[in-house]
């Protein structure tokens, strides 16, 4: 029997990624958002995942053998982000399970597991690095512990098979996405290089000359595909990242070198990008009108907030990939290369000049 997809996110950074590896292998595929993006060989469905009814009424007949979660939506505070994320899950599960067809839930959520949420990220009581799977939750609210309950409630009551893929900061292309790392640093050289000013590192002495790691989008796609079809891989959490460790202070000249620019000295001081672009609007504009881009809204491509609370932690962040390589997922990604694809990408795509 052919595999039929449904992910749920499919037009974001994760989503687009995994619909195009899917595809790619043969797979059936059905996108799902309340405003579908059309894409090439993906099915849309319009629903919101608040509303039960609606969500259940929408994947009537769709009938799907594997679900990928890949998004979220962003709430004021984590009470909010645990309320309106686990009924999200709660909703979508609740209608596959009149279907009676899947036989696999993959669920994306990310090292904030093991950071806490982004109101008290990197701070308090965390886990040593490297992270690793089988280290508890901590004891803090946290909306991704909210799905993932969700998650497993359904899958004993139902009999499908689960994976649970923890991502670092993600590198991988999308618009209007509200955590982009790669864009947002694309944007930012950009504009630094019309304007002239330093391309100055926004974070922390900490990520800058401690270690750490990311996660290209297209080997989470290929890590996702391989969770859902591995037997030995069911009913696991997995950390998913590049398998390279670098250092900022290291990155950051390759990503400068790229654009042309040379990087600024670092002082040790936090100068977040959210400050550095926040009247940036329209030196984007001007840029994008001017070299014919696709898209002249900076708030659709960078998101400074995301990116300055991944550079701006006070603590090391290095992942453990120790249970996929023992069960034979051994897929590498040099993390210089990701961005550079990236940014090849955005440039063919007319997203940047």
């Amino acid at each position: 029997m052919q595999n039929k997809a449904l992910i749920v996110g499919a037009s974001g950074i994760i989503g687009s990624a995994l619909a195009r590896r899917l595809l790619d292998d043969g797979w059936s595929v059905a996108g799902l958002a309340r405003r579908p993006v059309e894409a090439a060989g993906v099915t849309p469905v319009a629903a919101d995942l608040l509303d039960a009814e609606a969500t259940a009424k929408a994947l009537k007949g769709l009938a799907p053998t594997h679900a990928f979660i890949a998004t979220w939506s962003r709430q004021k505070t984590e009470a909010e982000n645990i309320r309106v994320n686990a009924a999200m899950v709660r909703n979508l599960l609740d209608g596959l399970r009149l279907e009676g067809s899947v036989r696999h839930v993959a669920l994306v959520t990310g090292l904030k597991h093991y950071l806490g949420p982004f109101e008290a990220f990197g701070t308090g009581k965390v886990h040593d690095t490297p992270f690793r799977e089988e280290q508890g939750r901590l004891e803090v609210d946290n909306f991704y512990y909210a799905q993932e309950d969700e998650l497993f409630a359904a899958a004993r009551r139902d009999g499908f098979s689960w994976s649970v893929h923890r991502p670092h900061t993600v590198i991988g292309k999308a618009v209007g996405n509200a955590m982009n790392m790669g864009t947002t640093l694309a944007v930012y050289a950009t504009i630094c290089k019309e304007t002239g000013r330093p391309f100055r590192f926004p974070g922390s002495p900490m990520q800058w000359n401690g270690l750490s790691d990311l996660t290209d989008a297209k080997l989470l796609a290929r890590h996702l595909a391989w969770a859902a079809t591995t037997p030995a891989a069911a009913d696991e959490a997995f950390n998913v990242v590049n398998g390279d460790i670098i250092r900022w202070r290291w990155m950051w000249g390759r990503v400068a070198e790229w654009f042309g620019l040379e990087p600024a000295p670092f002082d040790g001081e936090i100068a977040p990008l959210e400050r550095q672009m926040a009247d940036d609007a329209e030196v984007w504009r001007l840029i994008a009108e001017r070299e014919g881009l696709v898209e002249s809204d900076l708030g659709r491509l960078a998101s400074p907030w995301h990116t300055d609370a991944d550079l701006g932690r006070p603590v090391e962040v290095v992942t453990d990939m120790g249970k996929s390589r023992r069960l034979g997922f051994l897929d590498h990604q040099p993390t210089d290369d990701a961005f550079f694809a990236l940014f090849e990408e955005l440039r063919r795509d007319r997203l940047i000049p």
